[in-house]
C-alpha cells in the first residue's frame, strides 16, 4: 500500500503528462501481482467498494477526535482524505502495512456491518501518506489528473504495443488483470471471446483558424455535432444463437442498463451483427432535446418505465465500424458513410436514425452553417447543436486523436457577467486554494435587487490568477457555512467573474429556474462594479437560443 501511496503522491505533483506515463510505467513494472493490476483499476475506475462512503469515513474520526477541532481542520485542507489521513491516531504499535492486493481482497470480503472496525485496523496499520491513499481508493476520487487511457499508454509503453491493443480486449478483462500483464511481459494475449465487443473510438481536434488554410472543403464531408453523449452500439449472435447487444460510452464502459430501450432494440434480427458509432440523444415528437433531458436518463442505476417515457433515448449514427462480420474501420470515410446509410434505411427503426450531412462548397458557407444552424436544418432543434465536424472523405477508422482526419468546430460560447457569491476549497493539487465559485446574477426581489445564484465554476483561470481570486476570498470572506465561504457582494461592492457557457435551459430545481451548459470563468473583471453585472433576465431570454 505504500508503494501505491507513494505512486499517488508522485503523481499529484507531477504536470507533465509525459512524467506521469513514466511514473505509471515503473510503477507496473516494479509492483507485483495483484497490487499493480488494482493500482490499474482504480486509475481506471473499474474499482467499487459499495459499502465505504464518506459518511462512514466521517463517523470513524469522530470517534477518535475531538469534532470541533475535526471541523475546522476540515475547513482548512479541504479535503476530507487528507484531513482524516493527517488527523488518525499513530497506532504505536510496530505493525507491518498491508499491500493493496491485501486491502482489496480485505474490503472486498467485508461486509456492511463489519465494515467500520475493518477499515480502522487497515488506517492503524498505515502512516499518513498511505492512509490518504487508501481513503481516496475507496472512496473512488482520485483526482491525480490521470485518465483511463493514460494509465492505458503507460502500460502499453512497457510492452511496445498500441494502445488501441489494449482498448481492443479491455472490456473483457477484469481486476486484476494478471493476464493482461503477463501479455504486456511477453506472454500470450488474452483470448477475450465476445460476440458484442467494444471498438477503441476515433476523436477529433479542435479546429483552429490557420488550418483552414491548408485544407481544402472538397476533400471533407461535415455535420453536426450533436450534443448528446458519443456511443457505440454493438450487437452480435454469442453462442446457441443468442442475441448479445450492448451500449458502450466513448470510454468503452458499458451503459446498456441505464437504457434499455436501446439494448432491446439492439437485439432485434434486422440489425444483425453490427457496430455503430453515434450520438446518444433524446428525441421527442422526432425532435432532438437539450442535453439537460439527456442527463435525465444518465448515471442512473434504476431505469423506471416512466423515465423511458418521458425521456425517450435515441441514437443518431455517425460511423458504420462493423457489419455481418465485416470490420469497416479501414475503409474511407466516405465508402463507410454509404455503408451506414443503406444499413440505417434498411432498419426503419423509430430509435436509430441518420446523422445528415451538410452541404458547403468553401469554409464560408460551412462557417455560415455552423453560425446559424436553425436556418439551414430542417425544423430540427437548434439548442441541441454544438457546431459541426469535419471528416476527411478518405479517412479510414483510426482509434485516438491521429491529425489531419477529424476536426470538431464548436459554435462560439455565451458570456455573461456575473458576481461572485460563494467559494469552497478544491481537491488534489488544489486542497489549499478556494477554487470553486459559485456566482450569481441580478434580478428584482421582494426588497429591491438582490443576487441569485445561477452557477458553478472551477476552471478557466490561470494559476496566477487563482491565487489572486483565492486571496479576493480570503481577504472578503462575509460567513462560511462549513467548508463554503460566502464573500462581500452587493451592489457597490463584490467581484465581477465573465463567464462562458454552452447553453442554458429552464431547472425547476435551480432558486435562478434556469441552469447553465459548462460555466468557466472566462476572465476576471478587476474592472467592473459588481452592478453592473448581468441580469437574470438576460441569461434567461437566452433559453432555446444559440448565438
Amino acid at each position: 500500500m505504500n508503494r501505491f501511496a507513494e505512486l499517488l503522491d508522485a503523481i499529484a505533483f507531477e504536470s507533465s503528462r509525459n512524467g506521469k506515463l513514466r511514473l505509471i510505467s515503473a510503477y507496473f513494472r516494479e509492483a507485483p501481482d495483484p497490487d499493480r493490476g488494482y493500482a490499474l483499476a482504480a486509475m481506471t475506475g473499474t474499482l467499487d467498494f459499495a459499502h465505504a462512503k464518506p459518511a462512514l469515513i466521517r463517523t470513524l474520526i469522530s470517534e477518535r477526535t475531538d469534532p470541533v477541532l475535526f471541523a475546522l481542520s476540515y475547513d482548512y485542507v479541504g479535503d476530507l482524505s487528507e484531513t482524516v489521513a493527517l488527523m488518525w491516531p499513530a497506532d504505536a504499535r510496530q505493525v507491518d502495512a498491508p499491500r493493496l492486493g491485501e486491502v482489496v481482497a480485505t474490503l472486498s470480503h467485508t461486509g456492511k456491518t463489519q465494515l467500520p472496525k475493518v477499515l480502522a485496523g487497515l488506517l492503524d496499520r498505515l502512516d499518513e501518506k498511505g492512509r490518504w491513499a487508501l481513503l481516496k481508493l475507496i472512496t473512488g476520487s482520485l483526482r491525480i489528473g490521470v485518465s483511463a487511457r493514460l494509465a492505458k499508454t503507460a502500460l502499453a509503453a512497457n510492452a511496445g504495443i498500441a494502445v488501441n491493443e489494449i482498448e481492443e480486449i479491455w472490456p473483457g478483462l477484469s481486476p486484476p488483470f494478471t493476464d493482461l500483464f503477463a501479455w504486456i511481459e511477453g506472454g500470450e494475449r488474452p483470448e477475450v471471446s465476445d460476440p458484442a465487443p467494444f471498438r477503441p473510438v476515433m476523436l477529433a481536434h479542435a479546429i483552429e483558424e490557420r488550418d483552414f488554410e491548408a485544407l481544402s472543403p472538397q476533400e471533407f464531408h461535415a455535420e453536426w455535432k450533436w450534443d448528446g453523449i458519443r456511443v457505440q452500439a454493438v450487437a452480435g449472435t454469442g453462442e446457441n444463437g443468442a442475441r448479445v447487444a450492448r451500449l458502450y460510452s466513448r470510454t468503452g464502459e458499458d451503459i446498456s442498463g441505464a437504457f434499455p430501450e436501446l439494448a432491446q432494440a439492439l437485439c432485434e434480427e434486422r440489425f444483425g451483427d453490427c457496430a455503430v458509432d453515434g450520438e446518444l440523444l433524446v428525441m421527442q415528437d422526432g425532435k432532438v432535446q437539450s442535453f439537460a433531458m439527456l442527463q435525465q436518463r444518465l448515471n442512473r442505476k434504476a431505469v423506471t418505465p416512466k423515465l423511458i417515457v418521458d425521456y425517450p433515448a435515441h441514437i443518431r449514427a455517425y460511423d458504420l465500424l462493423a457489419e455481418q462480420g465485416d470490420d469497416l474501420r479501414s475503409l474511407t470515410f466516405a465508402a463507410r458513410r454509404e455503408r451506414l446509410t443503406a444499413f440505417i434505411g434498411r432498419l426503419e427503426h423509430p430509435r436509430f436514425d441518420l446523422s445528415p450531412l451538410l452541404s458547403f462548397e468553401s469554409w464560408e458557407d460551412l462557417a455560415a452553417s455552423r453560425a446559424q444552424p436553425a436556418d439551414f436544418d430542417t425544423g430540427e432543434n437548434a439548442q441541441a447543436i454544438e457546431g459541426v465536424m469535419i471528416k476527411r472523405s478518405d479517412s479510414p477508422y483510426v482509434p485516438g486523436r491521429p491529425k489531419g482526419l477529424w476536426f470538431k468546430w464548436k459554435r462560439d460560447p455565451f458570456n455573461i457577467d456575473a458576481v461572485l457569491m460563494y467559494a469552497q476549497r478544491g481537491h488534489g493539487k488544489r486542497s489549499s486554494y478556494y477554487s470553486d465559485y459559485t456566482f450569481g446574477v441580478w434580478r428584482s426581489g421582494e426588497s429591491g435587487e438582490e443576487l441569485v445564484p445561477v452557477g458553478k465554476a472551477y476552471f478557466g483561470f490561470t494559476d496566477e490568477e487563482l491565487k489572486q481570486l483565492d486571496k479576493f476570498v480570503r481577504e472578503n470572506t462575509t460567513n462560511r457555512f462549513g467548508p463554503v465561504r460566502e464573500v462581500a457582494y452587493g451592489q457597490t461592492q463584490g467581484l465581477v467573474l465573465e463567464v462562458a457557457f454552452e447553453g442554458v435551459q429552464n431547472s425547476p430545481r435551480h432558486k435562478s429556474g434556469v441552469a447553465m451548459r459548462f460555466p468557466r470563468i472566462s476572465r476576471i473583471r478587476w474592472d467592473k462594479p459588481a452592478g453592473e453585472a448581468d441580469r437574470l433576465e438576460t441569461l434567461a431570454a437566452l433559453v432555446g437560443t444559440r448565438k
